[in-house]
């Protein structure tokens, strides 16, 4: 799956499903388990996932019946999105995306000691441009 690919809210819903899983599995089995929280016709289901496999974030396998397996793993996915939502909001500054969280009292103290002792934990520099303990000014 390449990270350009956009998927729905409803299609990721059957992605989360398939992470929880880490294993193929049938339509059926998806459905089992979406009917917990969601009440969607098999066809739904069944549309959703051929969407899925045409934009190559799925791939489908023959047995009995087709099984079916993420093409990219969930932190990939969580990072290309999160990198999406960053330069689309705020110019590829996460530094923005931090200030606006505090803005809008999304953060509580406790959200803000714990992302503190994070950071603090497990920063360092890496070859992919990550941010080492000198270049970081903790709140």
């Amino acid at each position: 799956m390449s990270p350009n690919i956009t998927v729905s809210d409803s299609e990721l819903e059957i992605l989360e499903v398939l992470w929880a899983a880490d294993h193929a599995l049938n339509a059926a089995e998806i459905r089992t388990i979406l009917t917990e929280h969601k009440n969607w016709e098999r066809t739904t289901i069944l549309t959703l996932i051929n969407r899925l496999v045409k934009k190559g974030a799925v791939a489908q396998e023959k047995r009995e019946v087709y099984y079916y397996t993420p093409c990219i793993k969930r932190e990939a996915y969580v990072r290309a999105e999160t990198k999406s939502f960053v330069d689309k909001f705020f110019k590829g500054r996460t530094k923005s995306l931090a200030a606006a969280l505090v803005d809008s009292d999304a953060l509580t103290k406790k959200d803000i000691e714990e992302l503190r002792d994070f950071f603090n934990q497990n920063l360092w520099l890496n070859e992919n441009g990550g941010i080492s303990m000198e270049h970081l000014i903790i709140i």
